[in-house]
């Protein structure tokens, strides 16, 4: 079996790029959240920090497309955009719910209703 590139990164230089980190510590990026640039790559901006602005200028590109242009691991992707996040560079757009709306929703006496209806039938 031929190993991915992946396999083969340096563990080293990922350290480097996250410096050091190893958990993002914040749950809030999930792997379909959208991420939209902010801002253009500055100068003597971290390389893979100017990569993701580049990959998003052009508009919402989700976590798990970011880390696979990167070829880089989801975890380090997620460390580098919180980095961006706090920087203000990013915007981070979660996925919406697949609930209905709360317009839709059956009030519970409704449904009660609903339920006394079908046992005297």
């Amino acid at each position: 079996m031929n190993p991915r590139p992946l396999d083969r990164e340096d563990p080293d230089r990922l350290y480097t790029v996250t410096g050091g980190r190893t958990e993002a510590g914040d749950d809030t990026l999930d792997l379909v959240a959208l991420i939209v640039a902010e801002d253009e790559p500055a100068p003597g901006m971290q390389s893979e920090h100017a990569a993701i602005l580049e990959l998003c200028g052009g508009g919402p590109v989700a976590v798990v497309e970011l880390s696979s242009q990167l070829r880089l691991p989801v975890s380090v992707v997620k460390i580098l955009l919180l980095d961006l996040r706090d920087m203000g560079r990013i915007t981070v757009r979660q996925p919406s719910s697949a609930a209905a709306p709360a317009a839709y929703a059956a009030d519970l006496e409704t449904l009660k209703q609903v339920l006394v209806g079908l046992e005297s039938l």
